[in-house]
């Protein structure tokens, strides 16, 4: 396995706020210049870098930039990750063609995985039919993605329509996307992620990794948290996963560097412990 990291690490996320009145506009974005993020990254010993969409269309129309950037710093740009409403038929136009630009630069730049989030809360509470709704827009999607060559998963995440068991098991049920585990954010709904790697095995198709405080809901460096991650990097080996982990450390308040450099030295103690059952 390769290891790679997440670049809202330093300086977190926000959205573009022309999504307020044109939906097909909305991005993540992480503020600030990517290129000294890139060189943090590497400096910390890590190969690849997961950026948001919108920190990566920031390079349309002059993607060489990034290339040059990436091949600077020896890095891999191994995910780009996009999130959406998903629920409101009307909209799925709009949001499709938002997906699309992103899709197309992330192959265009050699990235391997597309990654999408999300799906709204209606203000009322999730309905039954918002599940199958979102999984017509994410499968198609994940279609398009597939077709330019890239990886697509769905990023169950807290505060989103597939946050508990219960909900990702819904959402899973009407859609045929792989799954992006993300150990904290499924420990943190509510989920045993050792068991929902277990049980979703053949639809493992790219892993987050980081711990999390159970108290403070607080997202924490490898081994530092609550969570069991010899257990959850056992089931992980055990699935036959052999592609990027991809760590992310949103929030943090401590120093990024150097928790960066813990976080891989814990992964390389940790996965040679870990062997197939």
């Amino acid at each position: 396995m390769r290891f790679a990291y997440v670049a809202n690490a330093w300086g977190g996320v926000v959205g573009t706020p022309g999504a307020v009145t044109d939906m097909s506009s909305g991005f993540y974005l992480t503020p600030g210049e990517l290129e000294p993020t890139l060189e943090r990254v590497a400096e910390a010993g890590f190969e690849g870098i997961e950026v948001f969409d919108g920190n990566l269309m920031s390079y349309a129309g002059k993607p060489a930039q990034l290339h040059t950037s990436l091949s600077n710093t020896g890095l891999e740009l191994v995910a780009v990750y996009s999130g959406g409403h998903f629920i409101y038929p009307d909209a799925h136009e709009d949001e499709s063609h938002r997906f699309r630009r992103s899709i197309a630069l992330a192959a265009e730049l050699g990235a391997r995985h597309y990654v999408f989030g999300g799906g709204a809360i209606r203000a009322q509470g999730r309905r039954d039919e918002d599940y199958r709704v979102m999984a017509d827009l994410l499968d198609k999607s994940a279609e398009e993605a597939s077709v330019a060559g890239l990886i697509p998963s769905y990023h169950p995440h807290l505060g989103s329509l597939a946050e508990s068991t219960e909900h990702i098991d819904a959402l899973f049920s009407e859609s045929k996307i792989g799954l992006c585990a993300d150990i904290a954010h499924l420990a943190g709904g509510g989920s045993n992620p050792s068991e929902m790697i277990q049980r979703y095995q053949d639809r493992l198709t790219y892993v987050h990794l980081k711990d999390i405080d159970f108290e403070t809901k607080e997202f924490q460096p490898l081994g530092e948290g609550d969570l069991d991650l010899a257990t959850v990097l056992q089931a992980v080996v055990d699935a036959n996963y052999s592609d990027w982990i991809t760590v992310e450390l949103d929030g943090y308040s401590g120093d990024p560097n150097a928790a960066a450099r813990r976080n891989l030295d814990y992964l390389n103690k940790s996965l040679l412990m870990a062997t197939p059952n």
